[in-house]
């Protein structure tokens, strides 16, 4: 909404008496936020952020839209990039306003705005690497297909190209895998004289299609039957039917919902529920319907899924990752329950000398978000945390609509926290599997320099997307920092503006 300015000029002395007593009231709901997180056992390197987090949420409680004509026609902030340093910005606006009305206030240091912005930036180095001389400011995180076990030229120009950290998907290949994966990164790190962080990322228990039967090789279109049953179908059904991996969550379903397979290619909606099941009419399938695969994301928006985040996969797979990973990516992550949880059992697997890895958490589902800032302050209490906005999952989840805002939203906040964000799904995924990338993908590329880190995928194209990823978020850097424009001198205009 753009800032329309008022006829009058503004009165600094009416301002002031408004900005304090909206200062009072943040500053008493901050104290409300504190009291809940004050008793728990946090790092006291953590402890600033959290406190700056409690400061952001109460602030961004606060409408300051009636202020901000005003403040803009006095040339004073208008608080729109207070996210690191909440009181700070708070501080300083109130002294200059003070000073206009001939009051004072105390005028804060620059220590004070320095502060946030700096433990960001080191917590960016410390779990995703300290990146290439003349690196842009976000780094690369890139996930590793088997071959790179085997390869020994694959992960060096990854590396070489411009990858500063590495992802392994546990959800894939197995121990021995994982261990020829590392062993090539820590060699590849030494040759160059870079550290480069391992993320290993647990499977999580995802919700996902079983068996599939049905006539048409199981292509479904608009207006088809989709049956999902408690047991697995015979060869002989008269529609496409399928089974769940946690069949008990039919129960949760209600004529009307709609549920969403396959990162949402086929949507459907809920007819009836039966003894054998669900009986669902399709409703989004593409112009030529889509075929239902066996072990296929199946999403319930309007169902708060409360399956444990842990499953006894992810347990055996602790047994290797704790003391080889730098970073545990933590799926389906929701509760603060689900993080003691997670620490729990890297605890037991934690040599008497260990260090707990860090924790990146993923945020796929609608609670997840809901319940966010519960969850980074109570990850970042016990260890070194990151937040992945897993935009494949939350966009099924949350809906397209709301995606864009959301991950703004999740931007600031992590922001605020002093709290790596990771930038992930389909980052320039035409460009690392066919070679070409889009128009929307190059744009989506460059918004994600606002990240702390971006994730690409795998694909026969990764050298090329690697340099394609780098050079765009170097291009952005002169531009922007976080929400902040830079105001570096536009090259594109110069010499060529005679008539």
């Amino acid at each position: 909404m753009p800032i329309s300015f008022c006829p009058l000029p503004p009165d600094p002395k009416r301002l002031l008496i408004e900005f304090r007593g909206l200062r009072d009231r943040i500053a008493e709901e901050t104290n409300t936020v504190w009291q809940d997180w004050d008793g728990m056992e946090m790092r006291t390197a953590f402890r600033p952020s959290a406190q700056n987090l409690a400061s952001y949420l109460a602030f961004r409680h606060a409408d300051l839209t009636p202020m901000q004509p005003d403040l803009a026609a006095l040339g004073l902030s208008t608080l729109g990039r207070a996210e690191p340093h909440v009181r700070a910005s708070l501080d300083a606006l109130e002294a200059t306003l003070a000073a206009l009305a001939g009051d004072s206030a105390p005028r804060p240091q620059f220590e004070d705005f320095a502060q946030g912005p700096d433990r960001l930036a080191a917590r960016r180095d410390t779990l995703f690497g300290t990146g290439a001389s003349g690196a842009p400011r976000s780094r690369i995180l890139l996930t590793l297909p088997t071959e790179s076990a085997t390869d020994p030229d694959l992960i060096p120009g990854m590396i070489r190209a411009g990858a500063d950290a590495m992802r392994i998907n546990c959800a894939h290949d197995g121990p021995e895998v994982w261990q020829a994966m590392i062993d090539r990164i820590r060699a590849a790190g030494e040759e160059i004289g870079r550290y480069v962080p391992v993320l290993m990322d647990l499977a999580g228990p995802k919700l996902r299609t079983g068996p599939v039967a049905g006539p048409n090789k199981q292509r479904v279109h608009v207006g088809d039957r989709l049956d999902i049953r408690r047991e697995a179908p015979g060869p002989k059904v008269k529609h496409v039917t399928t089974t769940l991996s946690h069949p008990d969550l039919i129960d949760r379903l209600t004529p009307g919902m709609q549920v969403f397979i396959d990162d949402g290619k086929i949507g459907a909606e809920v007819i009836e529920i039966t003894q054998k099941g669900a009986k669902l009419r399709v409703i989004r399938a593409g112009p030529d319907g889509v075929k239902v695969k066996p072990e296929k994301g199946f999403n319930l928006p309007a169902v708060e899924i409360d399956i444990p985040a842990l499953t006894e996969e992810d347990r055996v797979a602790l047994d290797f990752v704790v003391g080889r990973a730098d970073m545990i990516g933590y799926s389906f992550v929701q509760t603060p329950e689900d993080i003691r949880l997670l620490v729990e059992e890297v605890d037991k697997r934690l040599a008497p000398d260990g260090a707990r890895p860090a924790l990146v958490l993923k945020i796929e589902t609608g609670l997840a978000v809901r319940n966010l800032p519960r969850l980074i302050v109570q990850a970042g209490a016990l260890t070194e945390t990151a937040v992945m906005i897993a935009r494949g999952d939350l966009a099924v989840e949350i809906g397209l609509e709301r995606m864009s805002e959301i991950q703004e939203e999740v931007l600031w906040l992590c922001e605020a926290a002093h709290t790596p964000v990771v930038w992930a799904t389909q980052v320039l995924e035409g460009l690392m599997k066919q070679g070409l990338a889009s128009r929307a993908e190059t744009t989506d590329a460059a918004m994600a320099q606002r990240a702390d880190c971006v994730m690409l995928n795998k694909g026969p194209y990764v050298l090329e997307t690697i340099h394609f990823l780098s050079r765009i978020l170097g291009r952005m850097d002169r531009h922007m920092s976080k929400k902040s424009a830079r105001l570096a001198p536009l090259r594109s205009w110069r010499g060529s503006l005679s008539l």
